[in-house]
């Protein structure tokens, strides 16, 4: 019992970095550290190996084990996981997943 070891894409880092930075050229520099800062304490909160977590509903990422989880329902996170490690592949807005 206690956490696993995260493991975040590139992709998905690139993706928070677009959001933050399109919420940053609104002039909103506090609120898009914030979010990238949020965001990645929610990746931490996800790797404690005393949760598991459902298997996404869209047919084509359930196919491959990934498991999903809404993020401020704006927001899903795709990921995989196991006893040792969480593998975040996907950061993709909710309304282009299948719920």
């Amino acid at each position: 019992m206690g956490w696993r070891v995260a493991a975040i894409k590139e992709t998905v880092s690139e993706r928070i970095a677009e959001v933050a930075w399109y919420i940053e050229s609104k002039g909103l520099v506090a609120t898009a550290e914030k979010f990238a800062d949020d965001v990645y304490d929610f990746f931490i909160k996800l790797s404690d190996s005393r949760r598991t977590h459902a298997i996404c509903r869209d047919p084509e990422r359930a196919i491959l084990g990934y498991r999903c989880i809404s993020y401020k329902k704006k927001y899903t996170i795709v990921f995989l996981e196991t006893n040792e490690e969480l593998v975040i592949c996907e950061f993709v807005p909710s309304k282009n997943i299948h719920w």
